[in-house]
């Protein structure tokens, strides 16, 4: 399963996606144009130490991100599931596949019209009241990347409640030194 921001702008929000690839060993991708640099200070500390366990992929571009999940044999078409606030299925009601990729899309506009317009059996919502116009980005992923893991029937890591520093923590490791860049 990969976790995807589209044009994220919040770089809180990024870095606390990349909290939550590093506590589930999934690979975190980020789609330019971001509303930061990967230097921010706001990145890394909303990472905190944990950035030597992510795994950062930063795509050029949205066609960039879907050739490179082309590669990998299933069609992008069938892998992907769009995180919308506007229709498509519940997030509790939704099948899953552990090779499947979570997109979410910007704080202040979501995912691009053209990709929700192309794909509109793959939107996935989280049900919220009336009068509300979304969550959190950061919260949403966390939900929802915990309850597609689970539907897909993919392991959870264990966790017995005890805490080992990772051998690398200590060590000042940036996000952008942790990003592979793909261009096309």
């Amino acid at each position: 399963m990969d976790l995807v921001f589209v044009h994220p702008e919040i770089p809180h929000n990024s870095g606390c996606a990349a909290r939550l690839s590093a506590a589930l060993g999934i690979r975190l991708h980020l789609v330019e144009p971001l509303g930061f640099s990967l230097e921010d200070r706001f990145l890394k500390r909303a990472g905190l130490d944990y950035w030597p366990m992510v795994d950062l992929v930063v795509h050029a571009s949205l066609e960039s991100l879907r050739l490179h999940f082309e590669r990998d044999g299933r069609p992008f078409a069938e892998r992907a599931r769009l995180f919308t606030a506007r229709g498509g299925s519940s997030l509790f009601s939704t099948p899953f596949a552990a090779d499947d990729i979570l997109l979410f899309g910007s704080e202040s506009k979501g995912l691009p019209p053209a990709l929700l317009g192309e794909l509109p059996s793959r939107r996935v919502y989280v049900p919220i009241r009336d009068g509300v116009r979304s969550l959190n980005l950061a919260n949403v992923a966390c939900l929802g990347v915990y309850t597609a893991m689970v539907s897909a029937g993919v392991p959870l890591p264990r966790n017995e409640g005890a805490y080992e520093p990772h051998e690398l923590r200590a060590l000042d490791i940036k996000p952008a030194s942790r990003a592979t860049r793909v261009d096309s």
